[in-house]
């Protein structure tokens, strides 16, 4: 038996070609080796393990309720200061997770990197897909917690939970487009300049308070709010508290702000993150 010949076209990655979907779909199984990996690498060697996915949002919960509820009497919008903080860390934390992961892809991966080929977007895709456990853990606790306010006798009720409910997976995939496109062009700038690792944790903490995680959107003067929406993260938050508990300020407007600059962060950050893989390697 005669072998088969193959051909393999090597061609330049320039203009809108510069994202190659059929590479990354033919790499999915790495994809999700990767997942994997997150997932196992970051408890290991610890006690509580995945626990913390809980423990950890239930304490920045209490703490926010003694400081910027009970000290700093800011208002919750009706709602007990718990479920409020504990609704708004939901989509934070998974912002704040996945961006810190995808801005230290190249530095963290160098190694890998310069042993073996495969498609350098798959690890940061990784980051983003790993962290939804996480999300997924803490809306679990944050339903238990709403279900034992509801039936309190001066409780919520579940009446708070409306029909855009079924939205949620979108405002999910929002989180997770931004956060990948943010951590993208933090990864592109870290690897010239290590500087910024360490801006990634400073900026993180500055960002949350530019963001209604502590406070609601409607506490920000009307004349401010389309500036406010501008963070992409704004709407996120708003219209997860607006599904779970029935608050928020969401307009179409600000919607489509928040959406817009979405796509730009995340295309642009693609780019950035594409054009620095060429040559990372010589400079890291």
């Amino acid at each position: 038996m005669t072998p088969q010949k193959t051909e393999t076209i090597v061609e330049p990655t320039n203009g809108w070609r510069f994202l190659d979907w059929s590479e990354l779909w033919a790499y999915r199984d790495l994809l999700w080796l990767l997942v994997w990996r997150d997932f196992v690498a970051r408890y290991k060697q610890t006690i509580l393990g995945p626990l913390w996915f809980i423990v950890q949002p239930l304490l920045t919960t209490l703490v926010f309720t003694m400081v910027f509820n009970r000290f700093a009497k800011i208002p919750t919008s009706g709602i007990a200061p718990v479920l409020f903080y504990q609704c708004g860390l939901l989509g934070w934390n998974y912002f704040s997770q996945t961006f810190q992961s995808t801005a230290t892809t190249l530095t963290s991966n160098a190694s890998l990197f310069g042993k073996v080929y495969f498609p350098r977007l798959i690890i940061p895709i990784a980051g983003v897909v790993s962290n939804l456990t996480a999300f997924a853990i803490q809306l679990f606790t944050f339903g238990v917690i709403y279900v034992i306010f509801a039936f309190m006798p001066d409780g919520l009720g579940l009446a708070h939970v409306g029909w855009d409910i079924v939205f949620l997976p979108l405002v999910v995939l929002q989180i997770g487009l931004f956060s990948l496109g943010a951590g993208l062009w933090l990864a592109a700038l870290t690897a010239k300049f290590r500087d910024f690792i360490v801006l990634a944790t400073f900026l993180v903490q500055l960002w949350m308070y530019a963001t209604p995680v502590i406070y609601p959107l409607v506490q920000v003067p009307a004349h401010w709010r389309t500036l406010v929406a501008l963070n992409p993260m704004t709407m996120p938050v708003e219209c997860l508290r607006h599904m779970l508990l029935g608050v928020g300020s969401v307009g179409p407007h600000l919607m489509m702000l928040s959406i817009g600059m979405t796509l730009l962060t995340v295309i642009s950050g693609v780019f950035a993150f594409k054009r620095i893989e060429k040559s990372f390697v010589d400079i890291i």
